[in-house]
């Protein structure tokens, strides 16, 4: 297992992260994974044994039951806190209040408290804002923030599902107040769907932000169960829950050349579309996420696949995004700039 700096903090984290969005079933979460307690911990010792140090939850994901069940695995496996990065969330709605959902200090202060209580953990070592709350200005939610890292709750700061200018405005509000700014970007990225590669890529790249992808396997459509020919997969939750959106026809032709990839290396279309993602510039820990253990040790040794120039050539091709403007007039305006 290869390590990554996550942004210049000097913080080591593994480039394949655990999610554990699959983990306990609670509510709408059913249709994205029921794991129950005894598999939880065999999911996390697995991914600990093999040398993954960052896992991912969110206090939204099965009604905050992903976040206790994962809590109970690390106090029954014994592992100790020092070798494990925990990162957990907050935006999601958490109940009935008014104010039980969002990114006021309000619900900041309350949901980390609640996080914490539920993980049976001192600290978290990264706390995303899950998405955008239309109503609360960023300064209000960086003070929020900034509050729970000065009280030693929280460690370092991620932010999740914005565009890249508003994770710039919010910096900027951190770096004039002198608050804590964020070190990491979460965002969907998979070779089926590369959008972030227009403004936040480049964005992040330029501000030392590390950039976590999520769905890489697009919800499962790059399984490998999904074709053509087979439109409906029969246990895959792409089934009941078609998200995240996707161009499926193009999905398709990259489905078609991965398999054919992947016979040459024998391995399968997840593993090829997962390599992909993991090997693209500025990537700091992929987010992988099982339902068992098979699906677990296939996604890990997908960092073991040794694409060549030319297969990365043609996936590269085959996945390029439609120019847009600015891009292709700042591509177009770049030549003859240097002197010859």
């Amino acid at each position: 297992m290869k390590y990554n700096e996550l942004g210049k903090t000097g913080v080591l984290v593994s480039e394949l992260c655990l999610g554990t969005m699959t983990f306990g079933g609670k509510g709408f979460w059913t249709a994205i994974g029921k794991v129950p307690q005894e598999e939880v911990n065999q999911i996390v010792k697995t991914a600990i044994d093999e040398g993954i140090n960052f896992i991912d939850t969110a206090n939204g994901y099965s009604e905050g039951l992903s976040e206790t069940m994962l809590g109970i695995a690390l106090k029954e496996l014994g592992i100790p806190r020092q070798e494990v990065f925990v990162a957990t969330k907050v935006r999601i709605r958490m109940g009935p209040g008014a104010n039980q959902v969002g990114l006021s200090r309000m619900h900041i202060l309350d949901s980390v408290d609640d996080s914490l209580r539920r993980l049976g953990l001192s600290y978290i070592d990264l706390l995303y804002i899950h998405g955008v709350d239309p109503i609360t200005p960023l300064d209000e939610t960086m003070r929020g923030l900034e509050d729970v890292v000065r009280s030693g709750k929280v460690r370092y700061l991620g932010i999740s599902n914005h565009p890249a200018w508003m994770v710039q405005k919010a910096n900027s509000y951190a770096d004039k107040m002198g608050w804590t700014k964020f070190v990491a970007s979460q965002n969907y990225y998979t070779i089926a769907s590369r959008d972030i590669e227009r403004e936040i890529v480049p964005m992040a790249k330029s501000e030392n932000i590390g950039i976590m992808p999520w769905s890489p396997l697009a919800g499962g459509f790059l399984s490998g169960k999904f074709t053509r020919h087979n439109e409906v997969a029969g246990d895959s939750r792409r089934d009941a829950y078609d998200f995240p959106p996707i161009n499926k026809e193009k999905a398709y032709d990259l489905i078609d050349l991965m398999a054919e990839i992947g016979k040459n290396h024998q391995v399968s279309v997840a593993m090829v579309a997962l390599n992909w993602v993991i090997r693209q510039p500025g990537m700091t820990s992929t987010i992988i996420g099982a339902k068992n253990l098979l699906q677990l040790n296939e996604n890990i040794a997908s960092v073991n696949l040794l694409l060549t120039n030319e297969e990365l050539q043609l996936l590269n091709e085959a996945s390029a995004l439609t120019p847009e403007y600015p891009g292709w007039m700042v591509t177009r305006q770049a030549g003859g700039r240097w002197p010859e």
